[in-house]
């Protein structure tokens, strides 16, 4: 691959030799140009890499990779991977994760952002807020369904879907049956979600690098379509997001393990809704909209954050023989409600949680003292079958030291 063009990148004080790589499958492509052209003014030629022409290897000990037949060696990557490669794209990246190169999207973050039901379980059980979705694999489950969501009118989509493909909206109970009996005829997933009235024909777009939100656009679908995609002819402006609009779009491309997502938000009245999380958000509409330069925020997170990788720590930790992590979810035992960390365990063992899942928060090394809530979940390390003995023990002593424990404590807690 000659011609890589390394340069010199000044980056937060420090010289960084960043090898940058942008895997898309369209140099011409207005986002993977608006990349390219702003990594030059930063002194990086960034090189296009088509996800369709890598070889994958992997041997005894070892795996590489090859494109177009040559070594890749990068020390970073933009994935831009389109719908229809996802499988492929998807297998390629987390190749390049195994040996260490940085990416901005992980493959397991894109495919969680893909499958609509998927990343909805995930949101809603991070306490995000969500239309109310279900998913239907039967004609006779429809009118349960449309119950559940609201009654009619009712959105009806498939799992798997871009640009306001495979999204419909139907007015009456036999127009939603057959649609989908169609869908599930052709081999569909299919989903039947809440329909928003006072957000009708138009959502938010909140454009997400890192932690922050860089830029957002309010989208408006044209004459009697209610999708408001910028790809179906739909009209864009700029427009200044509330604080909990922010937060919202920041915490779903958090949970879903992306550090830079388009966040598809509805204004419902009680706040906002998360609808989809796109992985390779277009930069066009919302750059000439916002009047934001994206591309460079994009650059700009990409050099600043390479220097660092994140870790699966579970897998991590599993590299120690007969040692892995268990969680325990306190909501599945009402009895722990209440009680003091210390309690569980046995005094004289080492008590095994290294964190505690409150509030969209982790509490690392919890105090013995501490009282547990009934949505809280302790996380756990240690040898596997003296932790599964150890909160199996804990789970069924709690019952009995709870008739000494006043009910009251809870609120203190």
């Amino acid at each position: 691959m000659e011609g890589n063009g390394i340069k010199n990148v000044e980056t937060g004080g420090e010289n960084v030799d960043l090898r940058l790589a942008i895997l898309s499958r369209g140099p011409r492509l207005y986002s993977t140009r608006r990349l390219v052209e702003e990594a030059e003014k930063r002194g990086l030629n960034a090189y296009v890499a088509d996800p369709m022409k890598f070889s994958l290897f992997v041997a005894d000990g070892r795996i590489d990779v090859l494109h177009n037949g040559e070594p890749f060696n990068f020390d970073a990557v933009i994935p831009r991977i389109g719908h229809s490669i996802t499988k492929h794209g998807v297998a390629v990246l987390r190749h390049l994760e195994q040996l260490g190169i940085w990416t901005a999207n992980t493959g397991a973050g894109i495919l969680q952002s893909r499958d609509k039901l998927h990343a909805s379980q995930i949101l809603a059980r991070n306490r995000i807020p969500v239309p109310r979705t279900t998913y239907v694999r039967d004609i006779i489950d429809v009118e349960t369904a449309v119950d559940f969501v609201g009654g009619l009118p009712v959105v009806i989509k498939v799992t798997q879907g871009t640009q306001g493909q495979g999204v419909f909206l139907r007015h009456s109970l036999r127009e939603a049956g057959n649609l989908v009996q169609g869908l599930l005829l052709t081999g569909r997933a299919v989903l039947i979600q809440e329909y928003i009235a006072e957000s009708h024909g138009k959502d938010i777009r909140a454009l997400v690098v890192g932690d922050r939100v860089v830029a957002s656009m309010r989208r408006r679908a044209r004459g009697r379509e209610f999708r408001s995609n910028y790809h179906l002819n739909g009209t864009v402006e700029k427009v200044d997001l509330p604080r909990e609009y922010e937060e919202a779009a920041c915490r779903a491309a958090r949970v879903l393990g992306l550090h830079i997502a388009g966040v598809d938000l509805l204004e419902a009245k009680d706040g906002p809704l998360v609808l989809e999380v796109n992985s390779s958000p277009g930069l066009e509409g919302i750059e000439k909209a916002s009047g934001e330069n994206i591309a460079g925020a994009i650059i700009d997170y990409v050099t600043s954050e390479t220097a660092f990788s994140e870790v699966d720590l579970d897998q991590l930790l599993r590299t120690v023989p007969g040692a892995g992590v268990l969680s325990l979810q306190i909501r599945n035992h009402p009895s722990l409600v209440g009680q003091q960390l210390e309690h569980l365990f046995n005094s004289s063992s080492e008590i095994p949680v290294f964190a505690l899942s409150r509030d969209n928060s982790l509490l690392w090394n919890p105090s013995p003292e501490i009282q547990l809530r009934y949505e809280d979940v302790l996380i756990c390390y240690g040898e596997l079958t003296e932790l599964r003995a150890s909160l199996r023990q804990a789970v069924l002593d709690v019952p009995m030291k709870a008739l000494d424990t006043p009910a009251s404590e809870e609120s203190n807690a």
